[in-house]
């Protein structure tokens, strides 16, 4: 087994919860934001879809300067465009970590910030933390967005209050 194979396996088991929790993005509250600090829905859904493909890519170099290379924000202007986001993205990222050798999930991977060094770690816990965990930081927000919205919640791990999936059929 590679060092990469649990994540890949992951990242595969994850993608269709995620893709679920999207597909519940009101279109017509894109806008909407829960108080004036927080992402709007638009970009939070679209930050959401992002996420594994983006810090994927970061992992083929050898670091990343969030400061220099902050990347655009980008705001989902349909539910269409951030599922397509997601699902294109999410192929990419499958691709990369498929391709990522034992050496190289070990190889030291470098946080920058405006070119000032903050950590290095190794690339799989790239992989782990801020690719994997960080993608279930933000859909746990996703979802309490979509609650207060009051727009059915799917079940993520387990039933919401509006989708059970042990449910019985009537």
């Amino acid at each position: 087994m590679r060092m990469v194979d649990p994540i890949l396996t992951e990242l595969e088991s994850e993608a269709p919860i995620t893709h679920r929790v999207l597909e519940r993005v009101p279109e017509d509250k894109l806008a909407w934001r829960p108080h004036p600090k927080s992402m709007s829905l638009g970009r939070l859904a679209m930050h959401v879809a992002e996420i594994n493909s983006a810090i994927a890519e970061m992992t083929l170099a050898d670091s990343h300067d969030f400061g220099n290379n902050a990347g655009p924000r980008r705001e989902g202007t349909s539910r269409a465009e951030i599922l397509e986001v997601f699902d294109k993205g999410f192929l990419r990222a499958k691709e990369i970590v498929a391709n990522t050798n034992d050496a190289r999930a070990m190889g030291e991977w470098t946080v920058l910030m405006n070119g000032n060094k903050i950590m290095s770690i190794p690339r799989i816990g790239v992989m782990r933390t801020i690719m994997m965990n960080h993608l279930y930081h933000h859909r746990g927000q996703l979802s309490v967005y979509l609650r207060l919205l009051d727009v059915p919640v799917p079940s993520i791990y387990g039933p919401s209050a509006d989708d059970n999936p042990f449910a019985k059929a009537a």
